[in-house]
């Protein structure tokens, strides 16, 4: 009997061109960045899967392995996404403000 495999290392990958090159699930284009933001609020792996409904639990698991094995890198890019988004709402309570005015 043959007992197929899946090398974890193939689950989590970089595109180029594709979410900036931040790694995300290899084939899904689900972000680690967007399964640690669950993470970080609060959710497990499996309730993440709940969340994102073609997500694996193995996949769950690999992006948040990834995570704690890349801390440092993840979180910068976590912070820039949060700083742009700060910056386009910031740009787009201005532009609204200006066309009232």
């Amino acid at each position: 009997m043959t007992i197929a495999s899946i090398d974890i290392g193939t689950l989590v990958t970089r595109t180029p061109g594709l979410h900036g090159g931040s790694p995300h699930i290899a084939s899904k284009g689900i972000t680690v960045r967007r399964i640690v933001a669950w993470y970080k609020r609060g959710l497990n792996a499996e309730e993440i899967c709940d969340r994102i409904g073609n997500l694996t639990l193995a996949e769950a698991y690999a992006a948040l392995t990834y995570y704690h094995a890349n801390k440092t890198e993840v979180e910068t890019d976590l912070a820039m996404q949060a700083a742009e988004a700060k910056r386009l709402e910031l740009t787009f309570t201005h532009s609204a403000a200006e066309m009232q005015n």
